[in-house]
């Protein structure tokens, strides 16, 4: 991680990609690790509340809501949380967020997607509660290196119990390429989580694709590992 380590993006550019359309991170369709994985991370149990951090316009979202679950996500761009919206189909509220100054809520109709519109650091578990299950893909790659232990420790936060966490990373080489998404080895999410999770790898894929060539990259591997909270 040292070629990447003082690698910083503002939230504005993270705006500024959604403005202009830079968003080759979003997926149109239900991810396939989700997907091929959904049993282990439900483990028999109906209506989880799923959390969704830096979620964009994951399709994902309308994926569980429509099993039955309930999904809460934030994201920083309100022109992404509105397309999500707008793009599923759904109608939506907006509201205050009295915990997080300037936030904004947006909430489906039927009250099963609930996202807010502000930094992920400034969300809490006193927003809005524990997570069953969380979803995270393209959230921590896209964490600043200097932020990952601060991610990690809110990201435990929110997990109940009985919370399945399942982690979407990246490897190729940093040396090539300076991010986001940025690498992030297993070592690190053994560092960053292992002490107060079991961490299991459930799949590693060949993620290379034509476009991939032009970040200068020979190479892209995705992996996906499931985190449980460790029994007292």
């Amino acid at each position: 991680m040292s070629a990447q380590a003082g690698r910083v993006m503002a939230l504005s550019e993270w705006e500024e990609r959604w403005q202009e359309g830079r968003i080759g991170f979003h997926q149109p369709c239900v991810h396939k690790m989700l997907e091929s994985n959904i049993d282990k991370v439900l483990c028999g149990r109906e209506k989880v509340r799923f959390f969704f951090p830096l979620c964009g316009k994951a399709v994902d979202m309308k994926w569980l809501a429509d099993m039955g679950h309930s999904v809460v996500g934030v994201e920083i761009s309100e022109k992404g949380i509105k397309e999500f919206f707008e793009e599923q189909n759904l109608s939506y509220t907006e509201e205050a967020v009295p915990d997080i100054p300037e936030a904004r809520l947006f909430k489906s109709s039927d009250g099963k997607i609930s996202l807010y519109q502000c930094d992920l650091f400034k969300f809490s578990s006193r927003v809005a509660g524990q997570f069953g299950g969380i979803w995270d893909r393209g959230s921590l790659v896209a964490i600043n290196p200097c932020d990952r232990q601060r991610y990690a420790s809110l990201i435990i936060s929110l997990m109940d119990k009985d919370c399945q966490y399942l982690l979407d990373t990246l490897l190729y080489n940093p040396e090539l390429y300076k991010g986001p998404p940025f690498f992030v080895p297993d070592e690190d999410v053994k560092n960053l989580f292992g002490t107060t999770c079991d961490i299991q790898l459930l799949a590693s894929a060949d993620a290379f694709e034509e476009r991939h060539k032009q970040w200068g990259l020979d190479y892209l591997t995705e992996k996906v590992h499931l985190l449980t909270p460790k029994a007292n």
